[in-house]
């Protein structure tokens, strides 16, 4: 009987010939915008779903913010899931949102102490705020460029509610002196936002 030999088939193909999909861990280890195209579209969807269980209403800025942040870090993805990357962006996108939260009650804690409205989705929310606001800065803007010792002092006092001698004693600082960074850092928002008397 006659044999027959088969050539063999090259890894990069399957059995039909054509090209096999490349893993998720291929694609970012090739560092191009084509293959990183390609890892949006296998799991920009689920991505957002995720999001959307969340955050339903920001779920399209945080689902690109995940993204632009697996761009940024894509050199430091370590393949430990057979070539998946999607647990790696879920935990992109956990940070994504515990930071969005974070900004958000920074955010929602300085708007009350301004007297801005709270409610941005109602009729005149964002006129009202495009109004008292500077335009050449937003609130949140303002607040990360704030000293980050500044920003400290000004979250657990504003955001957390906490007494001056409380934040005193995890700053390791005078009350006196807590006083003082909280109150400029409230001086620069008001700079930042000249229309609002603090």
């Amino acid at each position: 009987a006659r044999r027959i030999h088969s050539r063999p088939v090259p890894p990069s193909t399957g059995m039909t010939g054509q090209p096999r999909a490349r893993t998720d861990a291929e694609l970012l280890h090739a560092a191009d915008e084509d293959s990183f195209a390609e890892l949006y579209r296998r799991h920009a969807l689920g991505i957002y779903t995720w999001f959307r269980g969340r955050a339903d209403w920001a779920a399209p800025d945080l689902t690109a913010e995940t993204f632009a942040q697996a761009w940024i870090s894509k050199r430091r993805f370590k393949d430990d899931r057979d070539g998946s990357a999607l647990p790696w962006l879920h935990g992109i996108a956990r940070n994504v949102l515990r930071e969005s939260t974070r900004r958000d009650r920074v955010e929602t804690a300085a708007r009350q102490k301004l007297g801005l409205p709270l409610d941005l989705a109602a009729d005149d929310g964002y006129d009202a705020v495009d109004t008292r606001l500077s335009p050449r800065t937003s609130l949140a803007d303002a607040v990360d460029e704030l000293p980050e010792h500044e920003r400290e002092a000004l979250e657990l006092r504003v955001v957390d509610e906490l007494p001056y001698e409380e934040i005193a004693r995890r700053l390791r600082l005078r009350p006196a002196a807590v006083r003082l960074r909280v109150s400029r850092a409230l001086r620069r928002l008001a700079l930042a936002n000249p229309k609002e008397e603090l």
